[in-house]
């Protein structure tokens, strides 16, 4: 019979990460109603008592695996990020680590997030969503200093933060690994949709798109129809003799 692995040890924490992973992938592909303890169980290869000696309940798995995901997305994607000066290229790169994220086959974690979000209730609810406010206050941030630099045109900061989480979250419903798009392409792609209608010429551009040109005809002692000198001078006194 195999030994069970002390609480705390390096050997306990490593399985306790394949049951979050192994059930994060259960319950994407059948549903959290529908995935029942014994699913998981045997997914893991535990028995029902087994699989309670890394869970407390089934809606305290949920919440550590949407823990778990919510720090591989904070490691992989945000914490990259913040150290970017541009608040462009930040956003950029934000949206390209996102992408990469949600289209991994082993990121199960991460879309269990996206498509069990109302699944948890009361402490366990507030908890991730307090998680999620911080990414979208992130986003808000960034756009407004993208608007102060110039960098992008005048926006409602919370819109284009919503804006920019709903293209990248919803890949996971329709991208696939064997498809004809790959992620690199698609965070090309996606990157230039967004930020092409959003950003604003370099200030040089600007200043010569603003300034008007003298038409040639303007010019001192040219006629707008040849180049000798400019009208004479109408003679005293009337018709020319």
């Amino acid at each position: 019979m195999a030994r069970t692995p002390e609480a705390g040890s390096d050997v306990h924490r490593e399985r306790h990460r394949e049951v979050l992973e192994t059930a994060a992938r259960l319950i994407r592909e059948q549903g959290y109603e529908a995935a029942s303890v014994q699913d998981i169980a045997a997914a893991c290869g535990l028995t029902k008592a087994g699989l309670y000696y890394y869970i407390r309940s089934k809606e305290d798995l949920l919440l550590e695996i949407m823990s778990y995901g919510m720090d591989i997305f904070e490691e992989r994607v945000l914490l990259p990020v913040l150290a970017i000066a541009d608040p462009v290229e930040r956003l950029k790169e934000c949206m390209e680590r996102n992408i990469h994220l949600v289209t991994e086959e082993r990121s199960k974690e991460v879309t269990v997030i996206l498509h069990e979000h109302e699944t948890l209730t009361g402490a366990a609810r507030q908890q991730i969503n307090a998680r999620k406010k911080r990414y979208v206050h992130f986003l808000e941030a960034s756009f407004a200093e993208a608007m102060r630099e110039g960098r992008i045109r005048r926006v409602e900061p919370r819109v284009a933060a919503f804006s920019f989480l709903g293209m990248v979250l919803w890949i996971y419903k329709w991208f696939r690994l064997d498809g004809k798009i790959p992620a690199d392409r698609l965070a090309a792609e996606m990157q230039d949709l967004f930020f092409g209608g959003l950003e604003t010429p370099p200030a040089p551009a600007r200043r010569a798109a603003r300034r008007p040109r003298r038409p040639k005809a303007a010019k001192r002692g040219l006629r707008p129809g040849g180049s000798g000198p400019g009208p004479a001078k109408r003679v005293r006194g009337g018709a020319d003799r």
